[in-house]
């Protein structure tokens, strides 16, 4: 059960859902409204704010925008009743949006180009084949703003998940407009997938089905309070290779084989880090990893 207040404008018909999961981004998350707010655009657009029973004042901003700002109409607002997690929260969110495009933006993330959805929109109109448009972006630390890194080859490039998988996924949620399908499914191992981009990539994957353009239009924000902000390095590979487990079985040939070279890699790097000195340790403990059932 939750609570909701519903977009109930039957003069709205969005061409874009805007997804934004939220939990305890009471220092974030108007920036992120308003910078979904600001986009001037020549289609209407609907944003779907699902917020995880923050514990903080996430509440409160947010029903405040929705009362003060002159768009506030266009928020359709959840209110879980009690912490169903992120992956549920995000499945739940993605389940509300209708539109024939979705934008994401987490709520401690934001928008700073005033025409970003204009831009990614126009260019999924022209190109019917291209699933997933994303742009480049900035991550924000405690030292300012910097450049996020992306090879050039996926710049005004079309590419496979493929791809993604081999390169850890060099993309930016914030930075993301993708085509939803006609049949938008959302399967139970979803849910078990600790990187929901990445999971969501892969349901939407359909050949050279990614690009990128050539634009700065969002910010990632990187903080302590963040999912896995402040995991030390053993417990970030653990992650990353439960990721790859419970996505394999999923993957088509190409991705399977990549993958199987990423686990074999991450196990040889956890044996490594969890025994730094014992040689004979390390070589086990890559045997237990290798047959160990996950969670």
């Amino acid at each position: 059960m939750m609570n909701s207040t519903v977009l109930n404008d039957s003069n709205i018909k969005p061409l874009v859902s805007v997804c934004m999961i939220t939990y305890n981004h009471q220092d974030y998350i108007k920036q992120a409204i308003e910078s979904v707010l600001m986009q001037i655009i020549d289609f209407d657009i609907e944003l779907i704010i699902c917020n995880d029973y923050s514990t903080d004042n996430t509440n409160q901003h947010v029903n405040h925008i929705i009362d003060n700002n002159p768009k506030g109409h266009l928020i359709s607002y959840f209110e879980q009743k009690e912490n169903i997690g992120m992956m549920s929260n995000f499945t739940f969110a993605l389940k509300q949006c209708k539109a024939k495009y979705i934008a994401i933006c987490e709520g401690d993330d934001y928008w700073t180009d005033p025409l970003k959805l204009q831009k990614q929109v126009d260019f999924l109109e022209s190109k019917p084949d291209i699933i997933v448009c994303f742009t480049q972006a900035e991550v924000l630390t405690d030292q300012g703003l910097i450049p996020h890194q992306i090879s050039p080859e996926f710049i005004e490039n079309e590419f496979a998940y493929s791809q993604l998988l081999q390169y850890n996924n060099f993309i930016t949620t914030a930075s993301v407009v993708f085509r939803r399908p006609n049949n938008f499914n959302i399967p139970q191992w979803f849910l078990k997938v600790p990187y929901g981009d990445m999971g969501l990539y892969k349901l939407l994957s359909n050949s050279d089905s990614f690009y990128g353009l050539k634009a700065t239009t969002s910010v990632y924000r990187v903080h302590d309070k963040g999912v896995y902000s402040g995991m030390n390095l053993i417990n970030s590979r653990k992650i990353y290779y439960s990721f790859y487990k419970r996505i394999y079985t999923h993957l088509n040939k190409v991705e399977k084989v990549i993958s199987k070279r990423k686990m074999r890699l991450l196990r040889k790097e956890i044996a490594t880090l969890r025994f730094p000195k014992h040689v004979i340790f390390q070589k086990l403990y890559f045997i237990y990893l290798s047959v160990k059932a996950l969670d």
